[in-house]
């Protein structure tokens, strides 16, 4: 064997006893944390109740458990984005706010000025939260106007 060759396989030892190194160090520097967990699979588009959630204990660097959820009180009521495995983390960005304005059921349309308000049906072209801007279908002339969906679930148009 040559003398390159001795030394490639020593470099290749030191690199696998290094690596090995920093994964102890890593397992040294990673927590137990209990995360809420499904006890079955939830849908995209369904609502969480508190039935079927469960706390499960994973080996996580604390730092990185902020991106996870920690109490039935962040998931109770909200609706899932994506499909939620059971026995798996859930990240906070995969569930959302119930939408308070639903794509094509009848809204409120509200125009407040001063001295004026006028009040009108309308169909939402989309779904909306409180605060977000969206399209709506003016029952009455069927003209689409845009608005702003106010946290009582009305719809307010025109300039502010």
């Amino acid at each position: 064997m040559t003398a390159a060759r001795r030394m490639a396989k020593r470099v290749v030892r030191i690199i696998a006893l290094g690596a090995g190194a920093a994964l102890v160090a890593f397992s040294a520097q990673a927590d137990r944390i209990a995360f809420i967990v499904p006890s079955q699979i939830i849908y995209p588009g369904q609502t969480i109740g508190s039935g079927g959630l469960q706390e499960k204990t994973f080996t996580i660097k604390a730092s990185a458990a902020g991106n996870y959820v920690l109490s039935t009180q962040q998931l109770v009521g909200k609706v899932a984005r994506r499909t939620l495995l059971p026995g798996q983390p859930i990240l906070v960005t995969a569930v959302n706010e119930p939408d308070l304005i639903q794509r094509g059921v009848p809204v409120a349309l509200v125009y407040n000025s001063d001295t004026l308000v006028i009040t009108a049906k309308g169909i939402p072209m989309e779904p909306g939260h409180a605060g977000d801007f969206i399209k709506v279908r003016n029952l009455d002339s069927g003209i689409i106007v845009s608005g702003t969906v106010l946290a009582d679930g009305t719809i307010q148009v025109g300039m502010q």
